[in-house]
């Protein structure tokens, strides 16, 4: 017997950012190759999917919708170098007509860092005291010590549980707030769990890892953030639907606390938007996950999820049924 289909649904500019020749070379062990060149719009997804029993696909693939599942018998894993599932396929075949894998535990640690840094940042003001020696100035400033904070993490998600354990080296005290998040959980973890308004009432350091869902959109209003203490800082690596901007930038200009924000209701920022001009916030263009080892790591994770599946062994990515209506 020749060796099993697999295609490869990955766009030029993502192939070019994931795919190493360890994971090419990986991939063309295990099976024959049907790769998806040109443009996506113009992609023949039947054709190339025919016959194959698993899928490789990134940023850029088009939606894997049930009526072309339906056309293809033989598929039965979709490894996905990138994060959300959401829009690539229908949530109520995951995990049962299809196996799913995903990237997202391999990007958490290159957003982890980010929010890790952001965190120092802003309890050292960095920002501000490269501004002033630039300046011509040479004022010393008194930060805050990182492992002396209380620092609350929204959401347990595998980014908040990544952030949670470089936040450990710190020595800083954690609070967390996920309404799955079991007693248990938290115990493992070696956070404490509290309630959002706690957590936000408490926190010298908020941030955000909550998915995006109808129940969490605008978790962070107007209300929330009048809970937050003087001096406090929010930071938002995860979706900027979870906060009501316009009421954040209301509190931002009050001066009364500061944030670090990498996600925006409207991207890339024109030109002339607030947020390129307000002194106490650190922003940057969406780029909390992306680094280029852990681009790398990616491809060579969801590899290794085909060579699993192959093999029949269990995956280690896989998206449960019953969660995939609750991931970012």
């Amino acid at each position: 017997m020749g060796k099993p289909k697999v295609t490869v649904l990955l766009t030029q500019p993502t192939t070019d950012l994931v795919m190493t020749e360890a994971a090419w070379g990986r991939l063309r062990a295990l099976a024959e190759l049907e790769v998806a060149v040109g443009s996506p719009e113009d992609w023949d997804l039947p054709r190339l999917l025919e016959g194959s029993v698993a899928c490789l696909t990134g940023w850029g693939t088009p939606s894997l919708r049930r009526e072309l599942l339906d056309q293809l018998p033989s598929l039965r894993l979709v490894a996905h170098t990138a994060g959300s599932i959401r829009l690539l396929v229908p949530a109520e075949v995951v995990g049962t007509r299809l196996l799913v894998s995903q990237a997202a535990a391999v990007i958490a640690r290159s957003v982890a860092e980010m929010v890790v840094l952001q965190i120092l940042c802003s309890t050292r003001q960095l920002p501000a005291l490269d501004r002033d020696v630039r300046a011509g100035q040479w004022r010393r400033s008194a930060g805050r010590l990182l492992g002396a904070q209380r620092v609350g993490v929204v959401g347990a998600s595998r980014t908040g549980r990544a952030v949670v354990d470089l936040l450990h080296a710190f020595g800083a005290e954690i609070l967390i707030y996920d309404p799955y998040l079991t007693d248990g959980g938290a115990e493992e973890l070696q956070v404490r769990r509290v309630p959002l308004d706690r957590l936000l009432t408490d926190s010298a350091i908020v941030t955000l890892h909550a998915p995006l869902l109808p129940q969490t959109q605008g978790m962070i209003g107007r209300a929330e953030l009048a809970l937050m203490a003087a001096g406090s800082v929010l930071i938002n690596s995860a979706r900027a639907g979870l906060i009501d901007y316009d009421a954040l930038a209301a509190e931002l200009r009050s001066g009364r606390i500061s944030a670090a924000l990498d996600v925006f209701p409207d991207e890339p920022l024109p030109l002339d938007s607030p947020w390129r001009s307000m002194p106490n916030v650190m922003v940057s263009p969406h780029d909390a996950g992306h680094t280029r080892e852990g681009h790398y790591r990616q491809a060579l994770a969801m590899v290794g999820e085909i060579e699993r599946y192959l093999r029949g062994d269990d995956l280690r990515y896989a998206v449960a049924a019953d969660g995939a209506a609750v991931l970012a």
